[in-house]
């Protein structure tokens, strides 16, 4: 007689993938708020988390300390404010809670330094501009320097994308 209650064999159970954070890169643009309800989307269907990044760079000739000094307090400022109005669009559209992140110097420099820094980072989510607007620096510079150093999957998405777009996307 054989014992129908027996466990089954445990390489035949799957195991749970583990949640997965999109980066998104953000600057508070109508086109980076699509890539936003993308990263949304997707991490919601995988059970993922969604952090949201800013970089601001740092300004190139700073003769005048003591005003460089302000000029990158006030950025700081507006770079926060963003996030917490994105990061509440985020929770009403969502549900989630996203992680908010600002960090300083070369955009693509800083978004590879996140990168290797967060190993739970399972995608980078970036916004195009709508092609009336021309290609953004952003997407240029990773399109052309970053391919063989990105240690996720990279996805670009068109900021003009509808709801419907997104819904169909995702």
């Amino acid at each position: 007689m054989t014992d129908e209650t027996s466990t089954p064999d445990p390489a035949a159970v799957p195991k749970p993938r583990p949640a997965v954070k999109f980066l998104v890169c953000v600057d508070g643009s109508a086109h980076s708020r699509v890539a936003v309800r993308y990263a949304c989307r997707r991490a919601r269907a995988r059970g993922g988390r969604v952090t949201l990044l800013t970089v601001i760079e740092p300004a190139e000739n700073q003769h005048w300390m003591s005003v460089g000094n302000l000029m990158a307090e006030e950025l700081r400022e507006q770079a926060e404010q963003v996030l917490q109005e994105i990061a509440a669009e985020v929770n009403a559209f969502a549900g989630l809670m996203p992680e908010l992140l600002v960090r300083v110097g070369p955009i693509g420099d800083e978004i590879l330094r996140q990168m290797r820094e967060d190993k739970d980072i399972g995608m980078i989510v970036l916004a195009a501009r709508p092609p009336s607007e021309g290609p953004g620096k952003l997407v240029r510079w990773l399109a052309s320097q970053l391919a063989g150093e990105l240690l996720v999957p990279m996805t670009i998405v068109p900021g003009n994308l509808s709801e419907d777009d997104l819904l169909r996307l995702t």
